[in-house]
């Protein structure tokens, strides 16, 4: 290793360039086929013709973003395996939206999620969670395009600029031309392309070091094998509880409400693919926080003796494990090139997601209901926004360099954003008697207790005795300081970050001063005074005296885990006749495309 930058070569330029071209191919290629769809649904809902195979990828992909690749490795590499408890929030967020979400949402057949929030409570809500929504998916593609394009830039010298520009002109040219259809085959290939990426990494540290055997042997060394954690105190960082509980609010907030996600699942040709959907997703969820982990403990093993971002190698640790592929792959002409550019379609997927979902979003919930136009001038209109949204995007990519670590930045985000919104969405599908002035009060109060939340963790950060970073030694380090970097944070000055300094009463600190806790509990707080004060508002202002239509509340009928249990109950042979429900579960298998169109949705409740 050298404190010089590593180079792409012609070779990676090549390799990154051709990966990129056959995810723009593909966008292209289903665009020309989509070219004349005819409505505007059609460009925005791939016609609800899609299968719960490519949908599934899908979903995996748009949220295997490039914090992912970069921010998961260096999270474990830093706090331990620990963090892959996450997989079993995700487990519990998809079985949530699968039972709770996705049966009313289908049913309805909505574009916008947020059409639910007027049909249910009123059109103040609806316009706030729009707002809510933009506000977070600007905040997070921004995050998304900027912080790899210069992670890469500072460990690999490719153009800050050049990379960001192309990821946002790439993915805004196949979501204006092809709409949602172009954007989920894309992410198809793209998800192969982040695994091949990851693969690469893995494989050659495994070989370099002898087998999986020694990476884990030195990770259990150095603590970071550390599943064994469960306190509940909630000011620790990553706990069994931070995050199973916290994470499972934070991802039942992204597949349950978020726009992008609600889109692709109602975009299936029935409720069986959507669910089917849903559930093969969890498997791709699962393989990419593995080998996150995995990437993680490989950091760890070859930088035990020498951490990179101590000895100021690189100046975040967002930047770790370009480093690693520069210092382990340079010698495989290309194989970087394959790295960077899984990052940059990890990119590519989350941002034509988001632009996809900001077209949707805009039309149905301010063009539509003000002005009547032709089927022919809403699909170009659509065509307009989603260009127009990738235009933002990129000038959004200028305010991420004001975050920190991506990681933690994305999860603040989601925290203040997604809690108070899973919170309103849950009282309106479970809780008939909650009426528009509790889901407005409680959406309200708690998205300020969020972004209070979130305030005092950037005033007064958990200290490290609760984040408890792992200890990182530079002790075997040889090389010379004449770094070429221009770095753009400064380098950290913790002589120790692993333990509490000895004979330290850390009673005494959190008696003078209160810190936030961990940020995987932002969702939870902002959700749980969504639900706390929406259900006191509506029970002191009349809601038990309000009738709610039943097509906007979850019916047991609607739910799998009915069915599975009815037909235990009926026997295994009794039970095949009533898992149909004719009647009651035509609403349910099929989009009631005619009962909620646009002209008379807000008028008939």
């Amino acid at each position: 290793m050298s404190g010089d930058a590593h180079l792409l070569v012609a070779a990676d330029y090549v390799v990154f360039a051709v990966v990129l071209l056959l995810s723009a191919a593909v966008g292209f290629y289903y665009a020309w086929r989509s070219r004349k769809q005819g409505t505007s649904r059609d460009f925005l809902t791939g016609g609800r013709k899609l299968n719960a195979l490519a949908v599934s990828m899908s979903l995996t992909a748009s949220y295997m973003s490039s914090v992912t690749v970069l921010s998961n490795p260096a999270e474990v590499y830093r706090y331990g395996a620990i963090f892959g408890y996450l997989s079993i929030s995700y487990v519990i967020a998809v079985v949530y939206t699968s039972e709770v979400f996705l049966p009313v949402f289908y049913r309805l057949a909505i574009n916008s999620t947020y059409e639910y929030l007027e049909l249910r409570f009123s059109r103040a809500t609806r316009l706030l969670g729009m707002l809510i929504f933009f506000f977070n998916v600007l905040l997070y593609t921004g995050l998304v395009i900027y912080a790899p394009a210069l992670a890469l830039n500072q460990v690999t010298g490719m153009n800050l600029w050049g990379g960001i520009i192309s990821t946002a002109t790439v993915c805004t040219l196949y979501c204006a031309l092809g709409g949602l259809k172009a954007v989920v085959w894309t992410d198809v290939v793209q998800i192969g392309i982040m695994f091949a990426g990851y693969m690469s990494v893995i494989i050659k540290c495994v070989i370099l070091k002898g087998g999986i055997s020694t990476i884990l042997s030195d990770a259990q060394e150095g603590g970071r094998i550390n599943f064994v954690d469960f306190d509940i105190n909630p000011l620790r960082r990553h706990t069994f509880w931070t995050l199973v509980f916290g994470g499972a609010f934070t991802w039942s907030s992204i597949y349950g409400t978020y726009q992008p996600q609600v889109q692709r699942y109602n975009s299936c040709k029935s409720i069986k693919h959507a669910r089917l959907a849903l559930f093969i997703n969890v498997l791709g969820l699962v393989c990419t926080l593995t080998s996150s982990v995995i990437s993680g403990l490989c950091l760890y093993s070859f930088y035990k003796n020498c951490d990179p971002w101590k000895a100021g190698q690189v100046s975040s640790p967002d930047q770790l494990l370009p480093y690693l592929v520069m210092d382990i792959l340079a010698d495989h002409q290309g194989l970087p090139g394959l790295f960077f550019a899984a990052v940059y379609s990890a990119s590519l997927s989350t941002v034509s997601t988001s632009i996809n979902a900001m077209a949707a979003v805009t039309m149905e919930d301010l063009i539509k209901p003000r002005i009547k136009l032709s089927e022919k001038k809403l699909l170009l209109i659509s065509k307009g926004l989603s260009l127009f949204f990738g235009i933002v995007c990129v000038a959004m990519a200028g305010l991420a360099s004001l975050m920190g670590h991506m990681m933690q930045a994305v999860s603040i985000i989601w925290g203040v954003t997604g809690g108070p919104l899973l919170g309103l969405f849950s009282l309106g599908v479970l809780c008939p008697f909650v009426n528009s002035k509790g889901g407005l009060c409680g959406l309200v109060t708690g998205l300020a207790a969020a972004v209070s939340v979130s305030i005092i963790g950037m005033i007064s950060p958990s200290p490290p005795e609760m984040t408890r970073p792992l200890f990182l030694s530079t002790e075997g380090c040889n090389f010379t300081t004449g770094s070429s970097f221009n770095w753009t944070t400064p380098l950290p000055t913790e002589p120790s970050l692993f333990t509490t300094t000895p004979g330290q009463n850390t009673d005494d600190i959190h008696a003078v001063q209160w810190h936030s806790p961990s940020y995987l509990y932002f969702c939870v707080i902002g959700g749980l005074t969504s639900v706390i004060v929406g259900i006191i508002i509506s029970l002191l202002t009349g809601g038990l005296r309000e009738t709610v239509d039943p097509r906007l509340m979850l019916m047991k009928e609607d739910t799998l885990s009915y069915h599975l249990f009815k037909r235990v109950k009926d026997g295994v042979m009794g039970g095949t006749d009533n898992v149909g429900q004719p009647n009651k579960e035509d609403g349910i298998n099929k989009p009631a495309v005619g009962k909620f169109d646009n002209n008379t949705r807000v008028s008939s409740f």
